[in-house]
């Protein structure tokens, strides 16, 4: 992996795990919910949900990956969760380069990654 997607991985590990810190998280030491836990704001079902950064993805040339945007409440969001079609299981990408389009990991590429929302989505981050 090139500097430019390992800077951009960092940054979004950073970005998971600061929307874990969220003021508004519930008070726990360990488990769903718990500080440190990553967590995902789903648009179309206006709920918040724990996730776990497992590993990066290779790029299949197929579209099996939903759009994990750096935005939202929590710092990342996207529109669909569990339950609903367009759904990939936890399978991301983020547009790294800016194009709006899925292209090939690498230099000027994007970034794939498993990242599985972990439900019950809940109504506070």
């Amino acid at each position: 992996m090139n500097t430019s997607k390992s800077l951009m991985m960092i940054a979004l590990a950073g970005v998971l795990a600061m929307s874990a810190s969220n003021a508004f998280a519930k008070e726990r030491t360990k488990g769903k919910g718990a500080p440190g836990i990553p967590v995902i704001y789903v648009t179309s079902q206006d709920l918040y949900y724990d996730t776990l950064l497992l590993k990066n993805l290779p790029y299949n040339e197929n579209d099996n990956f939903q759009l994990l945007e750096m935005a939202g409440p929590t710092g990342v969001q996207t529109e669909f969760g569990p339950t609903d079609t367009g759904y990939y299981g936890g399978r991301w990408w983020v547009d790294a380069n800016g194009n709006g389009q899925m292209d090939p990991a690498g230099e000027d590429g994007d970034v794939y990654f498993l990242c599985p929302l972990l439900g019950p989505g809940r109504s506070a981050p």
